[in-house]
């Protein structure tokens, strides 16, 4: 089954870690994925590796409080071997903040405590690439995590880390129960949207690929991502204008439209003309500088 409920978390780890992750997900991903050795580069209370002990799989827990940062140490390095499963459990962004709270001094380097939603994707990206290479090709890593309503606005942290990663290695999206969730308590007022009650355990299966092309693809993926953004807004803008308009009122259509995309892009409006004069089947010319959705 691809959810996964368990209301308690079990006899591993230390139950007075916030945010402890049940054992039995780790037990259940064990007896599907059976791996001989595994390793967890952000292993808490050490949950996991108990779980796997036990089960007498070869563990490996690594952790900022042990010292590891996972973002910047070689994960494969430090174990010394590949694995055939490597999988994190992360702060959910600054939901739970760790160092200087749950365990020692404020640590800059702390997941938990970055500056900014997009600072948390791009350190976790890291340390996703980080287990990839700790994991030997045909086999799994993966992490658990959660989203996050926060001030109004809703941050998928999953889906960052579905668009960050190779979408030909993406195995498996499991979904997992929460409970006991500290949130269970509090009182909303007049919220309209439900409480996040569930998490996502991503897998990933290591293609036998280098590194430089990883990273080549992941690019290539992210320009065509960005392309068809960059279509759509183009295309339903001059859908509102009647499907057809000059490019004057298409630029000031834009920039009504779609503000942030132009302040990541100071050339946004040679960006629409690109957009315009190469997708024929999408865009054809009127007369000069009027444009038209292709029929």
């Amino acid at each position: 089954m691809s959810i996964l409920s368990f209301k308690d978390r079990g006899k591993w780890g230390k139950s007075g870690w916030r945010g402890n992750c049940s054992g039995h997900v780790y037990k259940e991903l064990f007896t599907r994925l059976q791996p001989k050795v595994f390793v967890d580069p952000m292993v808490g209370s050490g949950t996991s590796v108990e779980v796997a002990q036990e089960m007498n799989i070869e563990a490996y827990g690594l952790d900022l409080h042990q010292g590891f940062n996972a973002a910047n140490d070689s994960i494969l390095e430090k174990v010394g071997k590949e694995a055939d499963l490597v999988v994190s459990h992360p702060p959910y962004g600054g939901m739970i903040v760790y160092s200087g709270n749950v365990w020692g001094e404020a640590n800059p380097a702390d997941l938990s405590r970055c500056v900014s939603d997009e600072d948390f994707h791009e350190k976790l990206q890291l340390v996703l690439l980080n287990q990839r290479n700790a994991t030997k090709a045909g086999q799994y890593y993966g992490t658990i995590i959660g989203d996050w309503r926060h001030k109004g606005e809703y941050v998928s942290y999953q889906a960052e880390c579905i668009a960050r990663m190779p979408k030909e290695e993406l195995a498996a999206v499991l979904i997992k129960a929460q409970h006991n969730c500290q949130s269970d308590s509090k009182s909303y007022g007049s919220m309209k949207l439900p409480f996040i009650l569930h998490e996502y355990i991503l897998l990933w299966k290591k293609k036998d690929a280098p590194t430089l092309v990883l990273l080549t693809n992941l690019a290539r993926q992210q320009y065509s991502r960005l392309s068809g953004t960059w279509k759509n807004i183009v295309k339903s803008t001059l859908s509102g204008l009647g499907g057809q308009s000059d490019l004057s009122r298409l630029y000031e259509a834009v920039a009504k439209n779609a503000p942030q995309k132009l302040a990541e892009n100071d050339s946004w409006k040679e960006k629409v003309r690109q957009v315009l004069n190469q997708n024929p089947s999408m865009f054809k010319p009127v007369e000069r500088g009027v444009w038209a959705i292709t029929a």
